[in-house]
């Protein structure tokens, strides 16, 4: 198999709310596949509780927007700690300036 062509999909069957759904996916994502949709059944049922009665569809919406939330603020977080690496590296070439040459 050339490197361009692209990677062989196979189905998958995952388990989320009780409800089966075959997906094609890559060997190699395989195995995040099937834990994403772990993860997803887990929080569903979270969202839910004990409230059976819940339309599927307003759970999943709620918990995509739930995940979604999560992942924003990650990535806010993120963004924080690349300012920080900024000012340090700033700080960083200002003492190697100050410091001079060394060897």
């Amino acid at each position: 198999m050339s490197s361009n062509e692209p990677a062989k999909s196979e189905p998958v069957t995952v388990r989320i709310l009780d409800r089966e759904y075959t997906v094609g996916v890559s060997e190699a994502e395989r195995a995040s596949l099937t834990s994403a949709a772990r993860m997803l059944d887990l929080r569903m049922r979270e969202i839910r509780g004990g409230n059976k009665l819940v339309a599927p569809d307003r759970l999943a919406v709620l918990t995509a927007l739930n995940l979604a939330h999560e992942l924003q603020q990650l990535r806010d977080e993120r963004g924080g700690n690349e300012a920080a690496f900024k000012l340090l590296d700033a700080a960083n070439a200002k003492l190697d300036a100050l410091l001079g040459p060394t060897g």
